[in-house]
């Protein structure tokens, strides 16, 4: 069985933090991976065991209580979901996912199936911290951004470009499985940001 690619072509650095990714590098076997697709890469150090962590991202209902512009995933079956996304100008996306990687308590990885409002396909990796405190997270994700240029820049300007909310995400993901709670600014029962 091959390798996982897990760095870019003609670059030591992993994914998630090349200068000049290569989102053909990250794609699952069998992948179709286009010139403007988009990499992003992020990585974040949560003090809890790796075990834990990987057991409530398998869980993908989970991910809605710490990804914002999740409304909901439905699992269908063992390998296969259905995401609803919030999109810029609030409008909806959906699209089926099929895990093509599982490796307990190590790597998930998945796919959206042909057809799927947003194409894209990510990865996500539990290592043991080398210091001894916790697991170090890495979520590497390549997507077709809809609408090209102009729809990447106008996600980028409403805060709902991936590549923002992978940071936010990630930094909420650390703080509930730390403490058990997100911290936020807003009173309770105000409406989230940016709605």
């Amino acid at each position: 069985m091959a390798e996982q690619t897990t760095r870019t072509t003609g670059n030591d650095a992993p994914l998630s933090a090349a200068k000049n990714p290569d989102p053909r590098a990250m794609a699952a076997p069998g992948a179709y991976i286009e010139k403007d697709d988009q990499l992003v890469g992020r990585t974040v150090s949560v003090n809890r065991p790796r075990e834990e962590l990987y057991a409530f991202w398998r869980d993908f209902t989970n991910l809605a209580r710490f990804m914002e512009n999740i409304e909901g995933i439905s699992v269908l079956d063992e390998r296969r979901s259905h995401w609803v996304v919030m999109a810029p100008g609030d409008r909806m996306v959906e699209w089926d996912s099929v895990v093509t990687e599982d490796v307990p308590g190590s790597v998930i990885a998945w796919a959206s199936v042909k057809g799927a409002d947003v194409r894209n396909s990510g990865r996500v990796e539990f290592r043991d911290s080398t210091n001894g405190r916790g697991t170090v997270v890495t979520v590497t994700i390549v997507y077709d951004p809809p609408g090209g240029a102009v729809g990447k820049a106008l996600a980028k300007l409403l805060q709902r470009e991936p590549n923002i909310q992978a940071r936010r995400d990630l930094r909420r993901f650390k703080q509930l499985m730390e403490t058990g709670e997100i911290a936020t600014a807003q009173p309770p029962g105000a409406a989230p940001r940016g709605r």
